[in-house]
């Protein structure tokens, strides 16, 4: 399991945030990170009239559908359940490292999506009427539009409409897919034909396929490499007569505007950026509870250069966070840049996901299950954070670990301040996950880098070496340590939630032995730390009361 303490915690290791994600006037950066090659993560905190709001948002690059891609995905593979986004993720993340946030407004039972869902150009779901929606093009840029659905059967009679993958309605027949789910709804009094074989669903496109069923209820198994046809009430003898078994039925899904080629797509709403400038109003059918009530939110945006923002805005909590409008969630995605955003589902399954855990604190408490997705992909070679952040002579030994995920020729290095690389591995690996591990013990003082690279990849992470602060441990209320090199060093009392009780020492001390002293009283998990910086770097340690570490 990769280590995601970077995630939580401020990391001055990350140079220079992007252009896109620079927080204005007022605003905090309380995390921030390089989640993986080219991909960063960044909190920000404003404390507005209303509380305090927590905006989480990743940046990432343009999706050119090799090394990155921007996808939808559909829980469980299937319309007819719900899944949690973390769970999404990890049943993904052994071909790609990936970063996501919840999908489209939907349903709870059976789970469907309000709008559109187009995945592999495949579509699954129609778009919502009077919504926008959102599609991915083949070079990776985003449109945001009103999407109309007109889908229509035809046997050997004349072209009749259907619905696409939704719930039952008396009068109207329905082809389901096998992104459905497993079976078709349970029902009777109906016709359903099973058409084998049949192709994925794509749009403005006529498919055929063959009766080779015809039964008078539902609950009925979907072919993965098939699809059924239910018709209900006064359109149940049209079926009948017109599609006998044999028959070759033409299916045709039509989109206007034609978004055939588009590689993804799916609902949300409403339009959030247009041309660079948050709109106020969209028109689109969202009730006043949706738009205007503070939330818990998320979207996604693109910069003017291509770069993707998923964002997420936290809410639930006056201590928190207070969450968002829509038109405030509009405004924050124009500041940070974005030429076009789009609105995602909002409410406590707003959620923000890293190869399977959680970015955002949920508003409930609790990871909400959601319908679809947005994931972004990368499917090159992935460092996680090193295990310590700083190694010395008192623990030297440091630990690095790699997800492969294809075949490769890998080699594995680290680089001193000397630049002069020391190579840890060099080996042809299959997909999977790899550790590797280094002795610091003899090494300069001063900035490493890990490096890993598949040939065509590479992933860094950086590190440090200071053993200025040797030998600290705790008698009673009594730290002492030993200074190797002057520094000014910071002695704090922290409680068990890691909060500064009290501050002991904060002055520039010469190398040596040193001993401070505390007046107060230790409760329960109650620990000294000690940190010291000079011109190296800066290297602390925490130590519970009474006990000692050599």
């Amino acid at each position: 399991m990769f280590r995601r303490i970077l995630i939580l915690a401020a990391l001055a290791a990350v140079a220079a945030l992007p252009a896109g994600a620079a927080p204005r006037a007022g605003v905090q950066v309380t995390a921030q990170s390089l989640l993986m090659p080219g991909v960063t993560y960044q909190r920000q905190v404003e404390f507005t009239p209303h509380g305090p709001v927590a905006l989480d948002v990743v940046t990432a690059p343009r999706p050119d559908g090799t090394l990155y891609t921007l996808t939808p995905a559909l829980s469980n593979n299937a319309i007819v359940a719900t899944e949690k986004l973390t769970d999404m993720e990890k049943d993904v993340r052994a071909s790609a490292t990936v970063v996501g946030v919840n999908g489209d407004f939907f349903t709870p039972n059976p789970g469907k999506p309000t709008g559109m869902l187009v995945r592999g150009s495949a579509l699954d779901s129609a778009p919502a009427q009077a919504r926008t929606s959102l599609a991915i093009g083949p070079d990776g840029l985003l449109t945001v539009a009103r999407v109309a659905f007109d889908g229509t059967w035809r046997g050997t009679g004349q072209r009749r409409q259907l619905d696409l993958n939704a719930s039952p309605v008396n009068g109207h027949t329905t082809l389901y897919t096998a992104a459905w789910g497993p079976a078709t709804p349970a029902e009777s009094g109906v016709v359903a034909e099973v058409l084998q074989p049949f192709p994925p669903l794509v749009p403005n496109r006529v498919d055929t396929g063959v009766v080779t069923q015809v039964l008078d209820h539902g609950g009925i198994p979907i072919p993965q490499s098939g699809a059924v046809l239910v018709s209900r009430g006064g359109q149940a003898p049209h079926l009948t007569a017109e599609a006998p078994v044999g028959t070759n039925v033409e299916i045709r899904p039509t989109l206007t505007p034609n978004w055939s080629t588009m590689s993804g797509a799916l609902g949300g709403g409403p339009q959030l950026v247009a041309n660079g400038k948050p709109v106020f109003r969209s028109r689109e059918a969202f009730g006043d509870p949706v738009l205007n009530r503070r939330s818990a939110r998320s979207a996604v945006g693109q910069l003017s250069d291509g770069r993707i923002l998923l964002v997420t805005v936290e809410g639930g909590s006056s201590a928190f966070s207070v969450g968002m409008t829509n038109f405030e969630l509009a405004g924050a995605l124009a500041r940070l840049g974005a030429r076009v955003a789009f609105g995602l589902g909002s409410g406590p399954s707003a959620s923000m996901a890293f190869d399977g855990d959680l970015l955002t604190r949920p508003s409930t408490g609790t990871e909400q299950p959601i319908s679809d997705a947005l994931l972004l992909s990368y499917t090159g070679v992935y460092a996680a954070p090193p295990a310590l952040d700083v190694v010395s002579t008192t623990n030297p030994t440091q630990t690095f670990t790699v997800k492969v995920v294809r075949a490769a020729q890998v080699t594995a290095s680290v680089v001193g301040p000397d630049k002069r690389a020391i190579v840890l591995s060099q080996a042809a690996q299959q997909p999977g996950t790899y550790t590797f591990t280094w002795d610091a013990k003899n090494a300069a003082e001063g900035d490493w880098t890990f490096t890993v690279t598949d040939g065509a990849t590479t992933a860094e992470c950086p590190f440090s070496v200071n053993n200025t602060l040797d030998t600290v441990a705790v008698s009673g209320t009594t730290v002492s340590f030993d200074l190797v090199h002057a520094a000014t060093v910071t002695v704090t009392v922290e409680n068990a939630r890691g909060i500064t009780m009290a501050t002991l020492l904060a002055k520039k001390l010469s190398a040596g032995s040193q001993r401070v002293s505390w007046k107060g009283a230790p409760r329960t998990g109650y620990r000294m730390r000690v940190a010291a910086t000079n011109s190296i770097g800066t290297v602390s340690q925490l130590v519970p009361f009474g006990s000692r570490r050599k």
